[in-house]
């Protein structure tokens, strides 16, 4: 398990199904709802001749990391949460929702199932496609598309952003950010942002009483996340104002919208020449950005290099088949977990010690004890569920997939 990764379709559809299953295994796969959204939105499309929709939402799902990994909430549940006064982390780790409070003989522990969207994909692999999903897609497809832009470019000329005069990317970053941390005409700034994040009527009493109490702090202050979602979409609005991004080309909306999820990742890979001008301003200094066809280079040659090794080795499964990179050769994937997780990593064995089956075997036990026992009522919830005895994470996994084992052959 790697660099945690935030992709694009973009990227995952360059991929053979084998070079899916090392980027599965070589990083932990954010899955951003917008993947979902690009994905199901291929149902309504032309696709290449030959192929129903359904079969190229089907060669989707099947490259969609299963093993790692797991699905982030949507930005704007997450922007709504924090302007409520909820905590988001924005140093590399995946905000999940669906956790179960547990306690059993004096350990806490929380219990993920397997994800809505993992038991979708699954179903799509096999062609099955429900009218309640595709329904989903397009309830979020719309409220990207639902932006009142008269009301959000008058709401920006009142704060003294004018477009015309920006020049460059960078300055309408710059723009963005003075935003989101100037103080000045508080409540018509805060105003906007309500509109510009879609922040339904119902909260918006709620959000305005909690500023208040705080003292009209700024935006980047009161609710960081939601003023870093903001950032983006006033960059964004900047930028087409100042034709530093193209007009015409209706996908960059949800393209755009990807960068809302770069908090939440090490590591973001795309193949989408939006991403690579806008990502890299958004971007921490402990991240990186990976231009989607060098991975999928890497990855080939990586998957040519274990492809050589006996059958014999490859059925023991690719976790006990590649626990960690090559040490030799020059290879990316090698250079980004020096990066970001080093020095730990190069500390791990590349053939593991064998395991002991009866130890496996208590360990699977003690786990089954917290995913059977009764999830806790809030007023019986008395620790802190980020720092649970336990985290256990249901997932389906495909024994082999394409010509990877990803489990060992002989597993029952």
């Amino acid at each position: 398990m790697g660099p945690i990764a935030l992709f694009d379709k973009s990227f995952l559809q360059s991929l053979t199904v084998d070079e899916s299953v090392l980027f599965d295994h070589f990083f932990y796969p954010v899955i951003c709802p917008l993947f979902y959204v690009e994905t199901l939105a291929d149902l309504e499309k032309a696709v290449r001749q030959g192929r129903t929709p359904e079969q190229e939402v089907g060669i989707i799902a099947r490259k969609t990391p299963e093993m790692h990994g797991g699905p982030c909430i949507y930005h704007t549940q997450l922007a709504l949460a924090n302007l409520m006064g909820h905590d988001v982390p924005m140093h590399g780790s995946i905000p999940v929702a669906g956790g179960r409070p547990v306690k059993t003989k004096g350990k806490t522990g929380i219990v993920y199932k397997e994800s809505p969207e993992s038991e979708a994909f699954s179903r799509w692999q096999r062609g099955e496609f429900l009218q309640v999903e595709r329904q989903f897609a397009k309830g979020w497809r719309t409220a990207l598309d639902s932006l009142d832009l008269s009301a959000v470019v008058a709401g920006m000329r009142a704060m003294g952003i004018e477009t015309k005069t920006c020049k460059s990317l960078t300055e309408a970053k710059q723009m963005a950010d003075s935003f989101v941390s100037d103080k000045d005409k508080p409540f018509d700034r805060l105003k906007l942002a309500l509109v510009i994040l879609g922040i339904p009527l119902t909260y918006e009493r709620s959000i305005l009483e909690r500023w208040q109490i705080y003292g009209y702090p700024a935006l980047l202050d009161y609710a960081p996340y939601a003023a870093y979602v903001m950032s983006v979409e006033i960059f964004f609005q900047i930028a087409l104002g100042a034709q530093l991004i193209a007009t015409e080309r209706a996908s960059n909306r949800i393209d755009i919208a990807y960068i809302c999820y770069l908090p939440f990742c090490m590591v973001f890979i795309s193949s989408d020449k939006l991403h690579r001008h806008c990502a890299t301003l958004f971007l921490r200094s402990d991240q990186t950005f990976v231009w989607g066809q060098d991975l999928k280079e890497d990855l080939k040659r990586l998957n040519e290099h274990y492809m050589m090794l006996p059958e014999s080795q490859k059925e023991k499964g690719i976790m006990r088949l590649a626990p960690i990179p090559p040490m030799e050769g020059e290879y990316l994937i090698r250079k980004l977990w020096d990066r970001h997780l080093r020095p730990s990593w190069r500390d791990r064995p590349e053939n593991p010690l064998p395991r002991d089956p009866e130890k496996d075997r208590d360990l699977v036990d003690h786990f089954k004890q917290f995913t059977k026992a009764n999830p806790l009522q809030p007023g019986q919830i008395d620790f802190d569920p980020r720092d649970a005895d336990v985290l256990t994470i249901e997932r389906r996994v495909s024994k082999k997939k394409g010509s990877w084992w990803q489990l060992p052959k002989d597993l029952k």
